[in-house]
């Protein structure tokens, strides 16, 4: 499988370094327990089709992204804030997916620089889910 130095998310560049910090914390199934008045256990199960977290994550040593990137990126989730794009993870695995609700994007720069340059790393945090 091909490699990319970067995510790409609607044709935007995220660096490879933000890693998808929940891939294990999910599962297609869903059951739920409960139990009859007899005691038996009665256990509902389903597959999820869609809304699969996919958190890319960067850290203070590893991952960071430039403030041009960082502002496309909000600038993308605010003016589409429903919509669906393809997200095309640096390994080469595809999905569909739009901003997760609440605050999609977090980040921080690197320092505290007063007059910060499109260039400037920040460590940032991209919230999506699949649809």
């Amino acid at each position: 499988m091909a490699t990319s130095k970067f995510h790409t998310l609607a044709g935007l560049q995220i660096p490879r370094g933000m890693v998808w910090s929940d891939e294990f914390g999910w599962s297609r199934v869903e059951k739920s327990l409960e139990y009859s008045l007899t005691g038996a256990a009665l256990i509902d199960a389903g597959v999820r089709l869609a809304g699969r977290p996919i958190t890319l994550q960067g850290e203070v040593d590893a991952g960071w992204i430039r403030r041009g990137a960082l502002t496309a990126l909000q600038a993308l989730a605010e003016a589409d804030a429903i919509g669906a794009h393809a997200l095309v993870l640096a390994d080469g695995r595809t999905f569909t997916v739009q901003f997760a609700p609440g605050l999609p994007i977090e980040g921080k720069p690197l320092a505290r620089p007063e007059l910060p340059v499109e260039d400037y790393p920040y460590v940032a945090t991209v919230r999506l889910i699949t649809v």
